[in-house]
C-alpha cells in the first residue's frame, strides 16, 4: 500500500458564519482527518474568524475582500505546508463523512492531478441530469457542468466545480500556481487550473460518491442570473479561454458565436415582451423588456470586455506544461 496521503482541507468563506461553522463540524466527522484545516476570510466583520478560532483550525484573511476568490485559494495553498493534496471545498458545501476519504482514493494513479466530486443541491432527479456530459470542454467553447449527476463510476473530466475539488500540490506547483483573473461573481476561477492540468496531460477524475450537500448560500453581492452575473459571466469566460486556449484558437472564436448567439435571445425576450400587450398588463410588458434589455447589454459589454482583455494581451496565455504521459482523453487541440 502506498503511504497515505496528507491531506489540507481550504475554505474561502465571506460573511457567512453560520454556513462556515456547519462546514467546519462535517470536516471534524470524517472517516480520514486532514492533516489542517485553512479557513481563508474575506468578510467585512469579524464573525467569521470568531467561528474559525472557535474550531481550532489556521486563519487567515484575504486582504483583497469579495470578488477574489482565486487570491483566497492562493493565499491556502501557501499555507498549506508539507500536505500532498489540496482539497477545496465551499462555506455552504457540507461533506459527507467519508468525502475526504473517496478523494484521497483516486491519488492511487501517479498521473492524477486533481479530483473532484458531486455536488447535491437537493433538486429532485438532479443526479440522472447531463450523466454523458459531465465537466467537459467543449469544440464551441463552452463547459459543461452537471456536478449534481451519479453516474455510480468514476469519470474522467475536464474541469472541476470548485465547490468539492482537490488537486495535487506538486500539479498546482508544475503549472506555475492559481491566479487571480476572475473578479466580480468570481465565475470560472477554479476552471483555470483544471484545464490548464488537462491540457499539460494530467488527468483529473469525477468521483460520484466523494459527495457534499450544496445549500447554497447568499451571494456576497447580488443574485444569480442578474444583470451583474451575466456581465461576469462573459467576461470571465473570455479570459479563461484567452488563459488557456489562446485567441488564436479555434474554440475562442466559435465561443464568440455562441456568446452573440445569447444576446440575440435577451434581445428576443424583449421583443416577445412587447408582442404581448394583449395579454399583459403595461407595468408586465415594461418589466420583460427592461429584463431581456438590461441582460442583453450586460452580457454584451461582458463580451466586449473579456474580448479586449485578452485581445490587447493584459491576459497572458499560458501554454501548456509539457509532461511525458500525452493527454488522455479528446479535450481538443
Amino acid at each position: 500500500m502506498p503511504p497515505p496521503l496528507a491531506t489540507a482541507v481550504l475554505i474561502a468563506t465571506f460573511n457567512r458564519p453560520d454556513y462556515l461553522r456547519t462546514c467546519l463540524e462535517r470536516l471534524a466527522d470524517q472517516t480520514v482527518a486532514p492533516a489542517t484545516v485553512i479557513v481563508v476570510d474575506s468578510s467585512s466583520d469579524e464573525r467569521s474568524e470568531a467561528v474559525a478560532r472557535e474550531h481550532g483550525v489556521t486563519y487567515v484573511r484575504n486582504p483583497l475582500g469579495p470578488g477574489h476568490t482565486a487570491t483566497s485559494r492562493m493565499l491556502g495553498v501557501a499555507l498549506a505546508g508539507d500536505a500532498d493534496v489540496i482539497a477545496f471545498i465551499d462555506d455552504d458545501a457540507f461533506a459527507a463523512p467519508d468525502w475526504l476519504e473517496q478523494l484521497l482514493r483516486r491519488y492511487t494513479d501517479p498521473n492524477v492531478a486533481g479530483v473532484g466530486g458531486r455536488a447535491s443541491n437537493g433538486q429532485a432527479g438532479e443526479e440522472n441530469v447531463g450523466l454523458d456530459d459531465i465537466g467537459k470542454f467543449h469544440l464551441d467553447g463552452t463547459l459543461s457542468g452537471h456536478f449534481a449527476a451519479n453516474p455510480e463510476t468514476d469519470v474522467d473530466v475536464d474541469h472541476l466545480l470548485g465547490a468539492n475539488m482537490s488537486l495535487r500540490l506538486a500539479a498546482i506547483e508544475e503549472l506555475g500556481g492559481i491566479r487571480d483573473y476572475y473578479p466580480g461573481t468570481c465565475l470560472r476561477e477554479e476552471s483555470e487550473i483544471a484545464l490548464r492540468a488537462r491540457l499539460s496531460g494530467w488527468r483529473l477524475v469525477y468521483a460520484p460518491d466523494a459527495v457534499v450537500e450544496h445549500v447554497a448560500g447568499p451571494y456576497a453581492k447580488g443574485r444569480r442570473f442578474d444583470a451583474r452575473y451575466s456581465y461576469y459571466a462573459q467576461r470571465n469566460h473570455f479570459v479563461l479561454l484567452g488563459r488557456v486556449v489562446g485567441r488564436a484558437d479555434r474554440r475562442f472564436s466559435r465561443y464568440l458565436r455562441v456568446a452573440a448567439a445569447q444576446v440575440r435571445q435577451d434581445v428576443a425576450y424583449a421583443v416577445r415582451a412587447l408582442g404581448r400587450r394583449r395579454l399583459l398588463g403595461p407595468e408586465s410588458i415594461a418589466s420583460g423588456v427592461a429584463r431581456g434589455l438590461t441582460k442583453a447589454v450586460s452580457t454584451t459589454a461582458g463580451i466586449t470586455v473579456g474580448v479586449m482583455l485578452v485581445l490587447s494581451g493584459r491576459i497572458p496565455y499560458s501554454r501548456p506544461v509539457a509532461r511525458a504521459m500525452a493527454p488522455i482523453s479528446d479535450v481538443p487541440e
